[in-house]
């Protein structure tokens, strides 16, 4: 059981990475955005499969928290994008 943790635990470090390559090299300020979104996600995901693995139910609450500052921040971002300024 401890295996499968952790091959799921590298494959979801492996895909943050490929994501980390596309905020970095990305062709626009778009691609970008949605690759900070996507680590965001993987980083909730692995919050979970640790949780899970070392049994403790905090890293849930934690993981829930963490979504919704992605996600609040993902909104901030792109109305900062479309309108150049956060306040009209």
């Amino acid at each position: 059981m401890v295996f499968i943790f952790l091959v799921t635990g590298l494959l979801i470090a492996v895909a943050i990475g490929l994501s980390l390559y596309r905020v970095v090299a990305g062709p626009g300020v778009f691609n970008r955005t949605a690759a900070v979104n996507v680590i965001g996600t993987k980083t909730i995901i692995l919050l979970v499969v640790l949780g899970y693995y070392c049994e403790r139910p905090y890293f849930f609450d934690i993981a829930l928290l963490y979504a919704m500052i992605n996600f609040i921040g993902t909104l901030v971002f792109a109305k900062y994008l479309e309108r150049g300024n956060l306040w009209s």
